[in-house]
């Protein structure tokens, strides 16, 4: 297999023969096409754990950037968990346990699970007790099967339900329902004594499933020491992704809530208030960062991530006044996060004023680059990012230099019309990757290996707005609407405003 060539040193596309030969950077921040500035920051911000405010317009690379940092950040060490508050349920605990206990705990759990054995491994009255073995054969079978496979008969002696006078009847009656499991044959567990090391101990055999559990002293000792914790539930796990995204579409998703329960947490009937606690993106992203793409949208609700930003922890709270939850919370709950926040430009004013000041304060604020300069280096970028396009998709062929060129090409038209530059090449690249895939989607349906050069150009006349497409149907845009909406709904529209009241060198044709 031939070496793959690296594109970040050999900028010289000419002995490219296809996209499968571009070696993609293992790291992920130099997957980022010609942010250079933006990558640097990133950096700092996961080494020195500061926030971040990305600003551009869509397309440009903020969403990646923000995982690319969160790739970068150590492993979460801390799991978070709600523990119930027996003098107080409706005011349920926090729980925060580092790497080594967990790891502790989980070990001291395992030593409560005791050992499984297969029922014929078990002592066999011990077996037949539990329903594994029949009385009858000694034949094994499932202790969901109150007949014996092996010999057609009860597999324990006196009825399928020994001891109780009705067992026969009600068996009957409940198999005949399909419901019979609640009558299987014998007992769940089964508790004796053994000899170990000239002692005598007691030991527990259980059912767990097709094999038989057996539980010692110590492991027995040590789940009496479980059963005497308060139950509690994690609802951040020490195995998490460090990146979280949110789009603020409510307060519950951002900020966590506590489910209804029309029961009222009742203690025999309902569910207890910590089992109903749901941390928010603001939590989950807890040792990681939290992406909040266009920002500006939430509103009000900014006044919360500030909140958290500063005290590094947030309560969670039922947030529907009509709701079981209204009365829980949960105070000090972790919330130590690193936010990298996006924004297009003309949003920055409704951003609040304290979070810029927060962000700017103990962060970077970065307005992104919607174009870079026209050279052989940032060529090589272009084709490096088709490389990625085509590998991240999966479906479609890799391409070869002519369909990449001619993907340059159509970067540098795009850099000129959309941004105004000449001897650029456009970082709009959502744009762009779409385009790689239309011509990787051509390709495929063509039944051809690579994606050519032909194949980039049909897609670029396929890729076109629809706005451009009903100016080339109907001649303007306002002639294409006509066709489709009313006079009322057309004299709503902007444009026919803007048509009926500007002059004709000034209206939208």
């Amino acid at each position: 297999m031939s070496e793959k060539i690296d594109l970040s040193k050999e900028t010289d596309l000419r002995g490219l023969s296809t996209t499968a030969d571009i070696l993609i950077p293992a790291d992920p921040l130099k997957r980022v096409i010609g942010q250079e500035e933006a990558v640097e920051l990133a950096r700092i911000a996961a080494r020195q754990r500061r926030h971040l405010l990305l600003v551009g317009p869509p397309g440009t690379g903020k969403s990646m950037i923000a995982q690319a940092l969160a790739l970068h950040l150590p492993r979460p060490t801390e799991e978070v968990r709600v523990v119930h508050n027996p003098e107080n349920p409706e005011r349920p605990l926090v729980e925060v346990r580092g790497e080594a206990e967990i790891l502790r705990e989980r070990e001291s759990k395992g030593s409560a699970e005791g050992e499984l054995i297969e029922p014929d491994a078990a002592p066999a009255n011990v077996a037949e007790r539990l329903g594994y073995r029949c009385s009858n054969c000694g034949a094994y079978s499932s202790p969901t099967e109150r007949i014996c496979p092996s010999c057609e008969k009860a597999k324990v002696s006196g009825g399928s339900q020994a001891g109780n006078p009705f067992g026969d009847i009600l068996g009957g009656l409940m198999e005949s329902m399909g419901a019979a499991a609640p009558f299987s044959t014998g007992k769940e567990k089964v508790t004796t004594t053994r000899k170990r090391f000239d002692k005598e101990e007691v030991v527990v055999f259980e059912r767990s499933g097709d094999k038989i559990r057996v539980l010692d002293q110590k492991a027995l000792e040590r789940r009496r020491e479980l059963e005497k914790l308060s139950p509690r539930k994690v609802i951040v796990p020490l195995e998490r992704n460090p990146f979280v995204l949110s789009t603020g579409a409510s307060e519950t998703e951002l900020l966590g809530d506590v489910r209804h329960d029309p029961f009222g947490g009742h203690g025999q009937l309902g569910t207890p208030p910590y089992d109903r606690v749901v941390p928010g993106a603001i939590h989950e992203a807890h040792q990681g960062v939290l992406f909040l793409d266009e920002i500006s949208h939430l509103g009000a609700t900014q006044r919360f991530i500030l909140t958290a930003m500063q005290e590094r922890r947030f309560p969670i709270a039922g947030r529907n006044p009509q709701s079981a939850g209204a009365s829980v919370r949960v105070d000090g709950v972790p919330a130590d996060f690193i936010l990298v926040a996006a924004c297009n430009i003309q949003d920055l004013e409704q951003i609040l004023s304290p979070l810029r000041s927060r962000i700017s304060g103990d962060g970077y604020e970065i307005l992104v680059e919607t174009t870079m300069t026209d050279s052989e280096a940032n060529r090589a970028l272009l084709a490096q990012f088709v490389a990625q396009e085509i590998a991240t998709d999966g479906r479609i062929p890799h391409a070869n230099l002519a369909a990449v060129e001619a993907i340059i090409r159509e970067a540098k038209h795009r850099a000129k019309v959309l941004d105004g530059r000449d001897g650029a090449l456009t970082l709009r690249l959502r744009e762009l990757g779409g385009l790689v895939r239309s011509a990787g989607d051509l390709a495929v349906s063509m039944s051809d290996a690579i994606i050519d050069e032909k194949h980039v150009d049909a897609a670029i006349r396929r890729s076109r707005p629809v706005e451009e497409q009903i100016k080339e149907r109907y001649g303007s845009y306002m002639r294409g609407l006509g066709t489709d909406i009313s006079s009322a709904q057309k004299e709503k529209s902007p444009y026919y405003f803007w048509n009926e009241h500007m002059r004709d060198d000034q209206a939208y044709h």
